[in-house]
């Protein structure tokens, strides 16, 4: 199995369940602090390999929710620049397993890249479902 280094906000409930999921796959996981990394604007854009600019984001993000930030209106550049100045604005998870990189946890993506055993739900274990003051998900 593999050893998957796991970005996260601590204490937010979606990377918690994620990494059981690998964990119960028989994955290593390596939970690494996504705030507290010395992010450099090359690194971070690997993560998101052909995905759309859009498609980078946390849509839980408070500047996001309160319409300070329209990702579908971003470059590139600008997305990377205003991800470095806010973390929360990255799409969580971050995932690293050898050289291959991912964001986000889709979990057909997932599996078809390192492998989860079958579950019997297909819920989204990805978007924030917690209100807007909640800590647990790292909103602020």
């Amino acid at each position: 199995m593999a050893t998957v280094y796991f970005y996260e906000k601590p204490g937010c409930a979606n990377n918690t369940r994620q990494k059981k999921l690998l964990a119960g796959a028989g994955h290593q996981v390596v939970a690494l602090n996504l705030l507290t990394e010395a992010w450099q604007e090359n690194r971070l854009r690997t993560f998101f390999g052909n995905l759309a600019v859009r498609d980078w984001f946390n849509y839980s993000a408070p500047a996001i929710k309160h319409g300070e930030i329209d990702p579908d209106k971003l470059s590139e550049q600008q997305a990377l620049a205003l991800m470095l100045e806010n973390l929360l604005l990255i799409r969580r998870p971050l995932m690293q397993v050898g050289d291959t990189v991912m964001a986000g946890f889709d979990q057909q993506a997932v599996d078809n890249w390192i492998g989860l055993k079958e579950t019997n739900t297909h819920q989204d274990i990805e978007s924030c479902h917690r209100p807007l003051i909640s800590a647990s998900c790292g909103h602020e």
